[in-house]
């Protein structure tokens, strides 16, 4: 290989950086050239540790073996990378293999060169450290998941207004997301845990683009190739760099530059470029272009909740339809209704389910009313809803294509200056989830109430048995899927605190809150729709009655004298009550005792059709 290119290329290898020329040169004249074929090895698993592997062309596969013997793909390493950086280490071996893909040419240098060069030994020691710091600390910051790549040491420098950093070369995010992600390490919860939020984002940018590419705001290849980019995000591909902290300061800022950078990375390795090289497509004048994230965010976030709450609705329709399901099944169950606790009037087992089918129906009704506030949005208001740095044309033009690539009838607040600063939709919104979760929370109440015992307790029906409920008492069965159903109704309603503090913190011409409402919304709704699936699943549809038990509590209530309250008068009926209390007899034997109806009068006033709904008082005793 030609010496001169040979040092060119090895001066753009983080390994070594640092290293002077002669130095350089010591190094370039001890690697050893090797032509490797697809499907052989540079190294195995659990070998010792030889050589450092330095990629000049083609490709190498990082794997590891399950203890099932299946091959877990790591990464793919190519030009510029390398491997094997451990092989200082006297003990150290290979904890994955390396194979190559294709055929790949590669620099070796060998583990005995440290032995004899002490001074660039040190420096490029130095840098290895680096390396390993910088894999270890991606760990920290909990980013790492079952499909982010395997970070190899190769990096690219970039630079914003507080200086320079190494970024990670397989990275699409930049250094600003590189400094979010050390800021706010807060929740664990990243915006790749919403992928309708990402897709939410990428729907503005690239509505952004459109607009921008017929104002003749960009060129032709740059618009083409941020659109084929945002179009990849949208097919579920580069999801996993969206790792800034759902929680994070700044009013979203983290975010907007989180989804600006992948895009535009992606979009120049689509024109051709390395990521990074940002003079042929710019994360802020590019992607960002006529925009602000105090429009381009908030927009994506209404946009992402109005596809949030469609699919919670799913799964509020399909609870309902359980629920009416089981209304049917026990439609001629008769039971005691209560009210304080305290037996009241007979009624069915089905009309209680009926009952929950219908005030859930209520719900949504109220979600899709409330959602619809999303759809007005401040595009083009950019950074206090004047629009500065934008056409004048853009505004309209951009809501166009937002309506045309979401398929939802968005438009743009008469006033950019009030949207800009207002939160009250959201606070709208909250207030309704909070009220479905209160609803569902009564309703567990209910289950929980109606299934206990099953010897001292209500004991009218029995819910499906999930799970052991005790570590000291046999046979014990807890009523787990309400209970956490109920928990998850007490998230909600401190969530829905948090947006009202959120919202009531704003000031003057934004409101830099915005991020911890989007959190606790989006919180809420996952733990909604999760709650009300196993609800419906692991409770609900298996849900049985005690049909004899439910109608021995009606015959020995004290209850049922009510149905018998127009026939017998209020006097009669007070009397016969406090003596069947005293006497622990029950109503209906009292009345047949007493003669105070015939035993046909007595089933006919009692029966489920007298009992369960209005009926004509004609019948009344003379």
């Amino acid at each position: 290989m030609d010496k001169s290119k040979l040092l060119n290329f090895l001066k753009r290898i983080d390994l070594f950086y640092g290293l002077k020329f002669d130095e350089l040169k010591s190094v370039a004249e001890s690697l050893i050239e090797k032509k490797y074929e697809p499907g052989e090895f540079l190294f195995k698993e659990n070998q010792p540790r030889k050589n450092i592997f330095i990629i000049y062309e083609g490709e190498v596969e990082l794997f590891k073996t399950t203890s099932s013997g299946q091959e877990k793909r790591l990464a793919v390493f190519t030009h510029g990378d390398f491997l094997g950086e451990g092989s200082w280490n006297e003990t150290s071996r290979h904890y994955t293999c390396a194979r190559v893909v294709t055929p790949t040419m590669v620099l070796i240098l060998e583990k005995s060169y440290f032995k004899g060069n002490g001074p660039q030994a040190v420096t490029i020691f130095s840098n290895i450290v680096r390396v390993i710091s910088r894999r270890m600390r991606y760990a920290n910051f909990r980013i790492m998941n079952t499909t982010a790549q395997y970070e190899s040491a190769r990096v690219r420098k970039e630079h914003d207004l507080l200086g320079e950093r190494d970024v990670p070369y397989e990275y699409y995010y930049g250094i600003q997301t590189i400094r979010a992600i050390e800021n706010f390490n807060i929740s664990g919860v990243t915006l790749n845990f919403y992928p309708r939020l990402i897709n939410a984002l990428v729907i503005v940018k690239k509505s952004a683009a459109y607009a921008n590419f017929e104002l003749g705001l960009l060129k032709e290849n740059v618009y083409k190739a941020i659109i084929q980019a945002c179009d990849e995000i949208l097919s579920g591909r580069y999801q996993f760099h969206f790792v800034v902290d759902m929680i994070q300061g700044g009013a979203g800022t983290s975010t907007n530059m989180n989804a600006n950078e992948v895009i535009a990375n992606r979009a120049l390795e689509i024109m051709g470029y390395e990521k990074g090289q940002y003079k042929y497509c710019h994360p802020n004048n590019h992607v960002n272009l006529s925009q602000s994230t105090n429009d381009a965010y908030p927009t994506a976030i209404k946009l992402a909740l109005i596809s949030s709450n469609d699919s919670l609705l799913v799964d509020i329709e399909k609870l309902i339809g359980a629920f009416r399901k089981k209304a049917k099944e026990f439609a001629n169950v008769i039971k005691m209704g209560r009210t304080q606790l305290q037996d009241a009037v007979p009624m069915t087992l089905g009309q209680s389910f009926e009952a929950y089918a219908t005030t859930l129906d209520e719900e949504v009704t109220r979600l899709e009313e409330n959602a619809k506030l999303f759809l007005e949005v401040n595009m083009g208001g950019t950074a206090i809803g004047t629009g500065i740095n934008a056409d004048p044309k853009y505004s309209k033009k951009v809501i166009q294509h937002l309506r045309r690539i979401s398929k939802l009838p968005v438009k743009n607040a008469r006033n950019l200056v009030e949207a800009t600063q207002d939160t009250g939709s959201f606070v709208m919104y909250s207030s309704a989830i909070k009220r479905l979760a209160i609803k569902l929370s009564k309703i567990s109440n209910d289950l929980r109430l109606l299934s206990s015992g099953p010897r001292t307790g209500l004991n009218e029906i029995n819910l499906p048995p999930v799970q052991p409920g005790s570590s000291i008492m046999p046979g014990k069965v807890n009523p787990v899927i309400p209970e956490v159903v109920n928990q998850i109704a007490f998230k909600v309603i401190g969530n829905d605190l948090t947006v009202s503090m959120a919202a009531e913190a704003g000031q003057l011409e934004l409101n830099v809150m915005e991020p911890v409402i989007v959190q606790s919304l989006f919180e809420s709704i996952e733990m909604l729709k999760n709650g009300i699936s196993i609800l419906r699943t692991k409770c609900v549809t298996g849900i049985t009655a005690n049909v004899e038990h439910c109608k021995e509590m009606v015959e020995n209530s004290i209850g049922i004298i009510t149905a018998l309250n127009p026939v017998l008068g209020y006097e009669t009926s007070s009397s016969l009550a406090k003596e069947a209390l005293e006497t622990n007899q029950g109503v209906y034997q009292l009345v047949l005792k007493k003669k105070l109806l015939t035993k046909k009068e007595l089933d006919l006033l009692l029966s489920p059709e007298h009992m369960i709904k209005p009926y004509s008082l004609k019948t009344k005793k003379k």
